[in-house]
């Protein structure tokens, strides 16, 4: 595929986006403020942190809170997670009606235990009925708003027990306008190397777009993946902490653009104080400090900076002090180039066993969890 082929924008029934890029959901990262850092830097597709949709239907105060928008975020996108059709109907009715979203995602991704041990995230799509309901719930709730639905998974459960062409053609037949496959199994995590000839697989096996996950370090990582697989367009995750300018090279790389050159110390840390400057509009500056401090680690990964002032950084509690501790940066390092396609964000080792419910995998076409799904601080899989 070449550069005049690649895909340039992303069509998602008839939501235009116009590059083909989504956000990936991330608990405690995309929240309103992230989501308006990184649409500075260039066009995509911006999803809020995942809710349940338990929490949604029931009015959960927490969960009511994390459906904040930006005043200039014109698109909205939520991820939803759940385990019971008529609750996730009710859910995207809710976002459709009163928070006036145009997408919605549906959660078939997460690896974390306590979600996969009541039958969500990763392990859901293994009931092959239950995510079929699932879907036709959601889309049946959203069309009559306009709103396209879609879904993200993994390639299954493990390489035993694999489920994303079964969960593609679900997907279709549903009547979902794209399908994400992040390619590691449930049992990976976040480890190894995703699978991207099981992303070519699905995109050749489906009429619906297929938006790939999984490995995307660099815009060139994103090149390479689309001309590989032949997806639509991409998901990007890890590969944006502490880098919110890496969808500037996106959008540059799938308009056949020239990506802008490395940014210095200084320009990263222009984006620092942006950061948390967004944070304290949304949060209020004593709680948006201390939620940029996460943050520190990712963006320095590299760059020379002593101990003492990390820590110091990572400890900022007023917008006034973060001025003074950038002011002691270098402003004239060089990007290390060393970081360029290494992983970041967290890795750790594939599963020792997925946790799921008692006789889970006995039955492929079996409808129904029995388990109350409870709120989840998992990114999106």
């Amino acid at each position: 595929m070449s550069v005049a082929t690649m895909p340039r924008e992303l069509r998602l029934g008839p939501l235009r986006v116009e590059t083909p890029v989504v956000l990936a959901p991330m608990a405690g990262i995309t929240n309103a403020a992230y989501r308006r850092l990184c649409a500075e830097q260039g066009a995509g597709l911006y999803v809020c942190e995942m809710i349940t949709s338990r929490g949604l239907v029931e009015g959960d105060a927490t969960t009511k809170s994390m459906l904040v928008f930006d005043e200039l975020e014109t698109v909205r996108s939520v991820q939803l997670y759940g385990t019971d059709p008529v609750y996730i109907g009710k859910a995207a009715e809710i976002l459709c009606a009163e928070y006036g979203v145009a997408h919605i995602d549906l959660n078939f991704g997460c690896p974390v235990p306590k979600v996969t041990r009541k039958g969500g995230g990763g392990a859901l799509p293994w009931k092959r009925g239950l995510l079929g309901e699932i879907l036709e719930h959601a889309v049946a709730a959203a069309t009559p708003y306009g709103v396209p639905v879609t879904m993200k998974t993994r390639k299954g459960i493990d390489e035993d027990h694999l489920t994303y062409l079964d969960a593609g053609r679900i997907a279709q037949e549903a009547g979902c306008a794209a399908i994400a496959l992040h390619g590691r199994t449930v049992e990976q995590a976040y480890s190894g190397e995703a699978d991207w000839d099981a992303i070519g697989e699905l995109a050749s096996s489906v009429d619906i777009p297929v938006l790939g996950n999984g490995d995307i370090w660099e815009a060139a990582d994103a090149q390479r993946m689309v001309e590989q697989t032949g997806a639509a367009g991409v998901v990007v995750g890890r590969g944006c902490l502490g880098r919110p300018w890496l969808f500037r090279d996106l959008a540059a790389a799938f308009a056949g653009e020239q990506a802008a050159v490395l940014p210095t110390l200084g320009e990263v840390a222009a984006m620092m104080r942006r950061h948390a400057e967004l944070l304290a509009e949304h949060m209020g500056e004593e709680r948006g400090c201390k939620e940029f401090r996460k943050h520190v680690s990712w963006y320095l990964k590299g760059f020379p900076a002593g101990g003492d002032l990390r820590r110091s950084l990572a400890l900022v509690d007023t917008l006034q002090t973060l001025d003074r501790l950038l002011a002691e940066l270098d402003p004239t390092a060089p990007f290390p180039v060393s970081e360029l396609g290494a992983p970041r964000g967290r890795q750790g080792s594939p599963r020792k066993r997925v946790v799921l419910p008692e006789g889970w995998l006995d039955d492929t076409d079996g409808t129904g969890c029995p388990v109350r799904e409870e709120a989840s601080e998992t990114s999106g899989g």
